[in-house]
């Protein structure tokens, strides 16, 4: 039996990371001891037998104040299981264990951008501060997993780390969740959401609290699409941030009324996409885009920019759903109608959405515990 520590700010089934360790504690809980340090964990995994958490609080719910401690939760407890032999894997600069970090954003890679002189001076302070751990925990780092291609390049490139030490492990999906749909699921599923007609929809899911999701771009797409008498299809934004309120405002001056609607937060995402017919993408920076991917494995075609790591999962047919300048809305237009005119789109997604169901959480997470005892 091995002992695993495992780091990150999140242990949650809800998405992104935080789904992605989450995967991975609770398949190595099946054999190993894991002792994960996070500031909140999912009671299902807490409660496995092999699991001990050391839970820090991240005060008045800040990450910048609840990292430091976090580190120094994780420093404490990788002194304290030395000599067991413990294997760390941290996510990118949250501590800085000299073992396996698995990346799954790369700060290097995007430097964010912000509405507000406050929110702009904060979150250029936070970048350098994210750039000066990031450099240190991967350059020292014994394996650096990465959750794309597209990721690698950018640990190497951009960050400075020998291309020997980074090996790249796609995501998996729980095929049970992110399914096929059916008419009966998809009638529940925009009952839910209150679509009482036959119209389409499209879906935008991302923070609205900066500009790297890139909803400003599908909103000025969106603004010129709806003056079109043959655009027919509305869309719906899950999503929260400190911008919703001036999205929803900008949304009721300059649009028809129900043209788009802002759903807030949600945690039902796969009724959320089976109540879709397009789930649109166009961020800036994006290492894999795992919100794409659930989407994909729905049989939902997906618009996402080219430049996304989950875009090099992209068949050459699908090649019209990958944005070439997420910063273009006259590009995002043509491939949004492009889209809508193209009758055959959901075949070929179709067998993608197939392909993409075979992984599995466990595969994923057995193929990094494959590559951590490799280099023990």
């Amino acid at each position: 039996m091995s002992t695993w520590l495992l780091v990150s700010g999140d242990f949650t089934a809800h998405g992104g990371m935080d789904m992605a360790n989450h995967a991975l504690a609770s398949f190595l809980a099946r054999q190993d001891e894991v002792h994960v340090v996070a500031h909140r964990t999912s009671p299902e995994l807490a409660a496995l037998p092999a699991v001990t958490v050391h839970q820090v609080v991240r005060p008045l719910g800040k990450h910048r104040f609840g990292e430091p401690l976090l580190r120094r939760s994780a420093r404490r407890w990788h002194q304290s299981l030395k000599a067991r032999g413990v294997r760390v894997v941290a996510n990118g600069g949250n501590v800085d264990a000299g073992d396996i970090n698995w990346v799954h954003y790369v700060h290097a890679a995007f430097e964010p951008e912000a509405a507000g002189v406050w929110n702009r001076l904060r979150v250029r302070g936070n970048h350098r501060r994210y750039l000066r751990e990031e450099r240190n925990a991967l350059r020292h780092a014994s394996l650096v997993v990465c959750n794309s291609r597209r990721t690698a390049d950018d640990v190497v490139r951009r960050v400075g780390v020998a291309a020997d030490r980074v090996r790249v492990v796609y995501y998996g999906i729980d095929a049970g969740k992110f399914g096929p749909i059916d008419d009966d699921e998809r009638h529940r599923a925009r009952r839910a959401l209150g679509v009482s007609n036959d119209r389409r929809l499209a879906l935008f899911v991302g923070a609205l609290g900066d500009r790297r999701k890139g909803f400003a771009t599908l909103f000025d797409a969106w603004k010129a699409l709806c003056t079109r008498p043959d655009w027919d299809v509305d869309l719906v934004v899950a999503g929260t941030g400190a911008e919703l309120a001036a999205w929803r405002s900008r949304a009721a001056d300059l649009l028809p009324e129900g043209r788009i609607r802002f759903l807030g937060f949600r945690r039902d995402m796969p009724t959320v996409v089976a109540a879709c017919d397009l789930f649109v993408h166009p961020a800036r920076y994006e290492a894999y885009g795992l919100a794409v991917h659930e989407a994909l494995c729905r049989g939902v075609p997906a618009l996402v920019s080219a430049s996304a790591g989950v875009a090099e999962r992209y068949p050459s047919d699908l090649a019209g759903l990958l944005i070439d300048d997420p910063r273009s809305a006259a590009e995002l237009a043509r491939r949004l109608l492009a889209w809508r005119s193209d009758d055959e789109m959901p075949a070929r997604v179709g067998r993608l959405a197939s392909t993409l169901r075979v992984r599995t959480w466990d595969q994923m997470a057995r193929d990094i515990a494959t590559l951590a005892e490799a280099r023990a």
